[in-house]
Formats: structure tokens, sequence, C-alpha cells
């Protein structure tokens, strides 16, 4: 790809990459010729997140949704994986000073990185992104957040449903339909106001209940939600979906009526995650409906970066995209307050529940709830589905899960089907290596093939 359509963090990342390599030949005894061969270049962040294995259903919804056209559609999910790979890997690096990341432009060619120490701008502009200087590190507006999560177990958030950690204005912004409400919700909770936002807003999220329309399953002969991902878990088939549209023991049947399964478990509200196991007269596979009934692939399980492209198939409405506004959200529905969600500017409606988020061919979560619709306009709340797929022991069905092979022994203690979380350190063929972006683990995801997912220390 020509560099007029990289990024800068991409670009940069380019130019070290070649930089290591002429090291690596200038190092060699006698000539190039007379040493070894050098290594394989190590695949970029979008060759191992498969962002050409988009679907024209998938670039057509960008297309609609996102007002770009079919080449800024495929060059923003190539840009987002790099993205995700930068970030990561400032993140290890700024250690308690990191505070956060987000791409933004037509084609997400633009990652900003924010720390708490101004010397941290020239390592992150060393990357190719853009630095901010800000008051606040993650790891405090995170635990901010977290005092806000407890102290909603005991007051009455209805009139302050919805509150996250938003990176861009470095605060843990409350949205209230009462800004008073939001007032005694900061009070009771604790937290110094010079970390929050409050912002007005006349939405009262709920749980997608009423379900109607379109291709999904049945709870018990009667509701109806939509499939989120195929998984397994050992030889046993199934599928996640939303925790609120069934309970522990419930029944399920097809879209055509059919008996399919039985809730293994669910949780709601809290989270919003379950899963069902379905009979041998179904089969779990690697994709999710598109539009026309296409199947749109699905190749694992990077959690993208706030102001990335995402999709979301549901039986109501089908295919529509948007953008993430928030990872680490916590929202109050009637039923109760669920935490951890992701908050999108995708549209949905009633029916919708359950169904699928995908950012590229990376599966993102399930459908929980949200306000608005289709028409108008919306927000929407997902389930993350990496901590879905560790709550449950399950591993997501993809295309390149290898027919069920064992990746080659390297020793140590990374693990296929083990969801890692950035962060979190491995061993794998002597060595230790340390997590960047959130996933699962899969076959050919070993460590060294995936400088996207993991930093060699």
């Amino acid at each position: 790809m020509p560099h007029r359509h990289l990024p800068r963090h991409a670009r940069a990342a380019a130019a070290a990459a070649a930089a290591t390599a002429a090291l690596l030949v200038a190092g060699l005894s006698g000539s190039a010729s007379a040493g070894p061969a050098a290594p394989p270049a190590a695949p970029s962040a979008a060759e191992t997140l498969r962002t050409d294995a988009a679907p024209p259903a998938l670039l057509k919804a960008m297309e609609r949704d996102l007002g770009l056209n079919r080449a800024q559609a495929e060059r923003r999910l190539a840009n987002e994986a790099e993205a995700g790979a930068t970030a990561g890997r400032l993140r290890a690096a700024l250690g308690s000073d990191f505070a956060g990341a987000w791409v933004r432009g037509a084609d997400s060619g633009t990652l900003t990185v924010a720390t708490t120490d101004a010397r941290d701008v020239p390592a992150i502009e060393a990357q190719g992104a853009e630095a901010s200087v800000v008051r606040h590190s993650l790891s405090d507006l995170d635990a901010a957040k977290s005092r806000l999560d407890r102290a909603a177990q005991r007051n009455d958030t209805t009139d302050a449903p919805v509150w996250y950690v938003d990176v861009r204005t470095n605060t843990v912004t409350v949205r209230a339909v009462r800004p008073s409400a939001a007032r005694t919700f900061l009070s009771a909770a604790g937290v110094d106001n010079s970390l929050t936002r409050i912002e007005k807003s006349a939405d009262r999220p709920r749980a997608l209940y009423d379900l109607r329309g379109g291709e999904a399953y049945y709870i018990n002969n009667s509701g109806r939600c939509s499939i989120g991902f195929p998984v397994t878990k050992g030889t046993q088939q199934g599928y996640a979906t939303a925790g609120h549209c069934g309970r522990t023991g419930d029944s399920t049947s097809g879209h055509n009526r059919v008996a399919q399964g039985t809730f293994q478990g669910s949780v709601f509200p809290g989270r919003d995650m379950a899963w069902v196991a379905t009979n041998s007269q179904w089969t779990a596979t690697p994709f999710v409906k598109g539009a026309g009934g296409q199947n749109v692939q699905v190749t694992g399980s990077t959690q993208a970066t706030v102001g990335a492209s995402i999709c979301r198939s549901g039986s109501t409405t089908g295919w529509h995209c948007g953008t993430i506004q928030q990872h680490n959200t916590s929202v109050t529905y009637p039923e109760g307050t669920i935490t951890g969600v992701t908050q999108t500017t995708v549209c949905a409606e009633p029916g919708d529940s359950g169904g699928s988020y995908i950012s590229g061919s990376q599966a993102q979560g399930v459908t929980s709830g949200g306000s608005g619709n289709c028409s108008s306009g919306g927000t929407t709340f997902h389930q993350p589905i990496n901590p879905l797929l560790q709550n449950y022991g399950l591993t997501l069905k993809t295309t390149d899960d290898g027919g069920g092979e064992e990746p080659p022994p390297g020793g140590g203690t990374w693990s296929v089907g083990t969801v890692y979380q950035p962060g979190d350190t491995v061993t794998y063929g002597g060595a230790t290596y340390r997590c960047l972006q959130g996933h699962q683990a899969q076959p050919g995801w070993e460590p060294p093939n995936v400088p996207a997912l993991w930093q060699r220390v």
C-alpha cells in the first residue's frame, strides 16, 4: 500500500521495521549474501486481524452509515488495526502515565495517545501518533468509575443512567436526565469533582426486549432474540447471546421453530451475558449473517480502539454501522445496572438483542440495549465478547481455527482459547511476552507470530 494511504503511526512502524531489518543485514559477517537468509517479515496488524476478510456486505454498510466510499472503508479497517497495535505498544511503554488512546478522521488515519507526563511526548510522536498531555491517568479514571459502580449498588441511578471513562475528555462522564441526580450520585460515591463531567441527556436506555421480526431464535416458544457468535466448549456447540434474553435452563428453538438448545448460563443485571448449548441438529459456523443473507466471517476477537468503526447484525434491523464511543461503560436499565459494556453510535431496535457486533472480521460483543431507533438514530451498548468467553470457558468459532489442529509446540504458559487482556504476560518458546490488545488466543496467533498482539519483553 503506498505511504500516502497509511496513517503516520503506520508509516512510523514500517520505517522502524525497515531500519531494524537494515541493521540486521549490516551486522552479518562478510556480506549479506554470505550470511543466513533474513527471517521473513512479521505480519502487520492489518494482516494479523485479517482486515482483508471484510466482506462486501460489511463494507457497503460502512459506506452507508459512515458516509465513506469503498476505498475509505477498506483503508479505515487497516488503519484501525495498525492503530490498535501502536496504542498497545505505547500503553506498555508509558506504564502508569498512559491515559488512553483514540482514532479519528474519515479513514481513522489519526491516532491520539494521552499521557500524564509531557516527557512522554517524543516517544509517542516517534510511533507516528499525536500526543495529548492530560491531568489524569487511565488507571485513576478507571478507579473512579469503579467507585461509581459500587455506589450504584446502593443508590437509585435511574435519573443518571449512564457513566463511563471518556478518554477524549480525560474524565469520568455521567449522562443524566437530571444533572442534580448526577451530582448526588457523584457525592455518594465520593469521587473527586476534578475527575468528572456531567452531561445532560434525555435518553433512558432499556434492554431491547420487545422481540419481533427477522431470523433469530425463540425462548421457551415465546420471546425472541438474536444469536450473537457461534462458540464451542470442548465438543459442545452453541452460541453467545445476551443475558436478558433468557435464564439458565430456558429452552430455545431456531428461526424455523425447530428445537435448538438450552441456556447454560445467564447473567443479568450486573453484566448482560449468556450462552446456549445446542443439540446435534445445529452446527456452529464461523459466520455472522450479513445483508442479503451473506456470510460475514469471524477471524478473532481483538477489541477495537475508541473511535473505530463497528457494525451490528440483528434480527429486526439487519446490518447497521457506526463508531465506538467508549469502553468500560455502566448503564442503568429499569431492571438494574450493567457494568463493563461498550457504547456505540450504531442503532438498534427491539429484537436485535443478543446480536453480533463486529469490527472488520473481529468479534466485539453482543447487543445489550440502548435508546433511539434505526429511523431517527440512537445509542447502543454491547456486552464485550472476550469477558463472556472467559466467564463461561467458551471458544469463539473462527475461520482461522486451523480445523481444530493444535499449534506447533512452543512450551510456556501461552495457551489456545485463553482470553488475554492488555498487560498480561506469558512465556512461549523460552521468551516472555506482554499482551498489547485484548483477544482470545487461537492457533496461528502464537506470540512470536503476531506482533500486533504481543510484545517480547
